[in-house]
């Protein structure tokens, strides 16, 4: 059953993990024109964009997310459009968060530009699935790095910047 969206209203949420924009594929700019577009074609009322770079991994760490959970929580708007539910959380504090919101009917909805999830046990069930894979990335990606800078010194290659008054050699055999 498709809810009347014409009640609803959405914060726009936008993050990247990083303020350097080297390191972040996604952008924020590409996730809200991307957005836009779902908010035009299901015709969705925006109350306020939020942005953040902050990381998703250490919950409480992101303020205007917090901001966000607190106006849920009063009933000031009640969904959430998004570009993927990892760019809401990739720890297990702020998905229980979401998914008791869910619970207790303060969030509505969560809409993504290819899901819509409502408070059904399907439908909460992909969502915390989607979050708790982001989570298994980051904490693989932890496990992952380790490994890597182990074998570097296994072989004898400073897995690190050099220290000051040193240069390190990228072509040096590995």
């Amino acid at each position: 059953m498709k809810q009347d969206t014409t009640k609803i209203k959405y914060f726009l949420y936008a993050r990247k993990s990083s303020e350097s924009e080297d390191r972040q594929v996604a952008s924020i700019e590409s996730q809200i024109d991307e957005m836009k577009k779902v908010i035009e074609r299901e015709g969705l009322k925006v109350a306020e964009t939020i942005t953040e770079a902050h990381s998703a991994k250490i919950p409480g760490k992101r303020p205007l997310f917090e901001r966000m959970l607190s106006d849920i929580k009063s009933d000031k708007v009640q969904g959430i459009i998004v570009w993927n539910p990892n760019r809401l959380s990739r720890n297990s504090v702020d998905t229980g968060q979401l998914i008791y919101m869910f619970d207790l009917g303060k969030l509505v909805e969560v809409v993504t530009p290819s899901q819509v999830f409502r408070n059904t046990p399907n439908d909460k069930f992909l969502f915390s699935l989607l979050c708790s894979q982001a989570k298994l990335e980051n904490d693989n990606r932890g496990i992952d790095v380790k490994r890597g800078l182990q074998k570097r010194t296994r072989v004898g290659v400073y897995p690190a910047p050099a220290p000051l008054g040193y240069i390190n050699d990228k072509y040096a055999e590995r």
